[in-house]
């Protein structure tokens, strides 16, 4: 059972096909081209074929990098494995965030301890937890970081999760549904996760662009990705000692992760259903 309630309740208009096809579609295409960019790279991304920080020319359409290597080529294998960590990081924050918040919602004396770990968990600083987390699990490279980042994710979304499933939990046919004796799982997945589709894909959308940040920022550091494995944010530490002999080397990943941050972002939004419910706004 969903809830319902007049439209002035959220205040938002249902999108046209048009215009959600429109903020979606960036997405879609970004997500295409870094998953399919290792078949389009025109070299191999570890042959040097310019100078170092060499200038672009028709061998190198973006230059070359601190090693000569194509940044074209580079740039256009390392959005993949980028995105398979952000995606898996948005993923399991998401789903441990919406079982353990809709649960608490539920049974509001196990919510109360969710929330009080919570709390403590979020005051740890997140680049901090994955410096010790990473530096702890030297070998554990992207898959380290990719823990780290879903372990101290998962606080803050439950938190979230929590604040618009109370209300829903507290509506007569959740309360009717209980006192029926319908089970807890289904309590969970039929009557309060239906009314919680635009919190969550919001949220999913927030910890999809959380993750890209925080896999280039630990790459950034040196953690996870290693060279000379080709990756967004590893080609902009290494490359940034000549950006003023190559700009692209360095504005490429830049503008490639950018890009991809705020279009996931505007596509979440879209996709996000209109039907008013209500929930807590984020």
């Amino acid at each position: 059972m969903t809830a319902s309630a007049p439209a002035a309740m959220t205040g938002r208009q249902k999108p046209s096909r048009a215009r959600v096809l429109v903020r979606a579609l960036p997405a879609l295409l970004l997500l295409v081209l870094a998953l399919a960019g290792p078949l389009l790279a025109p070299h191999a991304i570890d042959r040097p074929l310019a100078a170092p920080y060499g200038p672009a020319d028709g061998t190198a359409a973006l230059g070359g990098d601190l090693l000569g290597r194509d940044v074209l080529s580079r740039l256009l294998s390392g959005g993949a494995p980028l995105i398979a960590t952000a995606l898996a990081i948005a993923l399991a924050v998401t789903a441990a965030a919406t079982a353990l918040g809709i649960l608490a919602a539920l049974r509001p004396r196990f919510g109360r301890w969710v929330e009080r770990a919570a709390d403590l968990a979020i005051l740890l600083p997140a680049v901090l937890g994955i410096m010790l987390i990473a530096l702890a699990w030297p070998s554990g490279g992207r898959l380290a970081v990719g823990l780290a980042a879903t372990v101290l994710g998962t606080p803050y979304a439950v938190r979230v999760v929590a604040a618009a499933a109370a209300p829903i939990a507290a509506t007569g046919y959740v309360e009717t549904a209980s006192a029926g004796g319908e089970r807890l799982w289904y309590l969970m997945a039929r009557e309060v996760l239906p009314n919680l589709r635009a919190t969550l894909l919001a949220l999913f959308g927030l910890r999809f662009v959380e993750g890209v940040y925080i896999v280039s920022i630990a790459a950034f550091l040196q953690l996870g990705p290693q060279p000379p494995e080709a990756d967004w944010a590893l080609m902009i530490r290494e490359n940034a000692p000549g950006i003023l002999l190559n700009p692209w080397a360095v504005a490429a990943p830049c503008l490639a992760i950018g890009l991809l941050a705020i279009s996931v972002n505007l596509a979440a939004d879209a996709l996000a259903p209109a039907r008013p419910s209500p929930e807590t706004p984020l």
